[in-house]
């Protein structure tokens, strides 16, 4: 009896399903926009890569909603862009009072370009030529908002001088299509499929930026850099546009588990080739870029990764 007990509890532990998977949250953005796929790839190298860990990407506002989800512990990781994480960071501009002190960085991941789009006939060849117009500035809580209303205030131009709208990048393509907005504002990395499909049904313009607008901006916002939108990027794009570029910061928290931090920084450079199969933005996804990029702390686990393979680490990026 004594045996046939021990047999069956045997049996029972054999066939036993092995314990569940930790699952993470990885706060993107929108659909049209490239952190939700380059999330996505984030969150199957995790699942494939690190034992007992899953992980899905979540569709959100973006940039400035994101640092609220981590600092809430809503969310593991997410993506922003450096000037909302630097503000989150120390308590400044969106987050003016209100220092998300545990905010932490894994890694800059690569420059998004605030891309300025509208109708090959609209007659908008110039920031300046927005005045007066209906444009969208970004989906509410978004990166681009920040620093749509960051380059156009640098340059003397406010929400009082044209009809602005809050919509995402879905939203803001299909309403220039439509004709129901004039322009709108992308900051993301490019390629984007909302202007890619933009693009494939009506001839459109992307609005270049001048050398002194670009000077303005950087002085408004230090970690923004001028930044070149190549020929061909999008159908009918015949020339290159002058822009401005802003990284991209994974971000989490300081109470994450350090061996985790470190584990995902390892994959997240070691398997970059799965990420650029995914969207070819990853393939700024450098250890050079990151350390260059970062603006604030990174998190102890990071920090052990880029000291084991020998880069150079700023002050400010020491918690």
């Amino acid at each position: 009896m004594r045996f046939l007990k021990y047999a069956a509890a045997a049996t029972l532990m054999a066939t036993a399903p092995l314990a569940a998977a930790q699952q993470l949250s990885v706060a993107t953005g929108g659909t049209g926009g490239t952190y939700y796929p380059y999330g996505g790839g984030l969150a199957e190298m995790i699942g494939k890569h690190i034992e007992g860990y899953d992980a899905v990407a979540e569709v959100t506002g973006a940039s400035v909603e994101n640092m609220g989800l981590v600092w809430r512990g809503d969310s593991d990781l997410a993506l922003a862009l450096a000037d909302t994480v630097y503000q989150a960071y120390n308590g400044t501009g969106d987050f003016e009072g209100r220092q998300l002190e545990n905010i932490r960085a894994l890694a800059s991941i690569y420059p998004n370009a605030v891309q300025i789009v509208t109708l090959a006939d609209s007659g908008i060849e110039s920031l300046s030529d927005l005045e007066g117009k209906t444009v969208s500035v970004g989906a509410p809580g978004s990166g681009t908002e920040v620093n749509a209303q960051t380059l156009l205030e640098a340059n003397g131009i406010t929400y009082d001088d044209f009809d602005p709208r809050r919509l995402n990048f879905n939203e803001t393509a299909d309403a220039i299509r439509d004709g129901d907005i004039d322009a709108g504002f992308w900051s993301v990395g490019p390629p984007t499929s909302s202007i890619m499909n933009l693009a494939t049904t009506r001839d459109i313009r992307l609005v270049g930026l001048t050398d002194e607008e670009v000077a303005k901006a950087k002085q408004a916002e230090p970690v923004f850099a001028a930044y070149t939108l190549k020929a061909g990027l999008y159908e009918g794009m015949d020339e290159a546009v002058q822009s401005i570029g802003i990284p991209n910061v994974l971000a989490v928290s300081s109470e994450m588990d350090e061996e985790l931090a470190y584990q995902i920084t390892k994959v997240l450079f070691e398997y970059t080739d799965e990420l650029i199969a995914i969207h070819p933005a990853a393939n700024d996804t450098t250890v050079e870029f990151s350390v260059e990029s970062t603006p604030i702390a990174f998190h102890p686990g990071a920090l052990r990764y880029y000291e084991e393979v020998g880069a150079e680490i700023a002050d400010h990026q020491r918690p």
